[in-house]
């Protein structure tokens, strides 16, 4: 069972790169969850697997050599739906219909996961060096919050953006 839920029903053996392959998976789940529930389930959802991922990662690697192998990607699933936590939760606050998960938000909470999952900078990093099954959950999150930053910073921009060019047609 622990390695059904580590490699997310066995998506982490797709080739090449499965880390991508569960972060890509990870977005037709989490549209799911926002439409069944919006933002408030998608948040709970991702705080009850990250904690099965811990315990489904440690049962996985228990007596390996290897803490964090490529075929694990429930950690990409949860760093994943971090990173699309703003536009779930945007689009919730809008009371924008629960269908609606807008292209551009998604592709880019993606990239940027794939980006900070793979570049590993600063906490990042340090997450991955603790060589445990929590540093394996850690790392995908902090990536995923490193993501959802940008991912909500770009949001605002273009929706203030739209704003902010409307008011100063209005003034001139």
């Amino acid at each position: 069972m622990s390695r059904l839920i580590a490699t997310v029903g066995y998506v982490g053996l797709l080739r090449p790169a499965p880390g991508s392959w569960g972060s890509a998976a990870a977005i037709p789940m989490a549209w799911g969850l926002h439409y069944a529930g919006g933002f408030p389930l998608l948040a709970a959802a991702t705080v009850a697997v990250f904690a099965l991922g811990w315990w489904a990662t440690a049962a996985a690697t228990r007596g390996g050599e290897n803490h964090d192998p490529s075929e694990i990607v429930i950690d990409e699933v949860v760093g994943m739906w971090i990173a699309l936590w703003p536009l779930s939760a945007g689009l919730w606050h809008a009371g924008v219909d629960a269908w609606v998960f807008p292209y551009p938000g998604w592709a880019l909470g993606f990239v940027l996961f794939r980006l900070f999952d793979i570049w590993k900078p600063g906490p990042v990093g340090w997450a991955d060096r603790r060589r445990d099954a929590l540093g394996v959950m850690l790392d995908d999150v902090i990536a995923g919050l490193l993501a959802g930053v940008v991912v909500g910073v770009a949001g605002g921009i273009a929706h203030w953006g739209g704003a902010i060019k409307e008011a100063i047609l209005w003034i001139f």
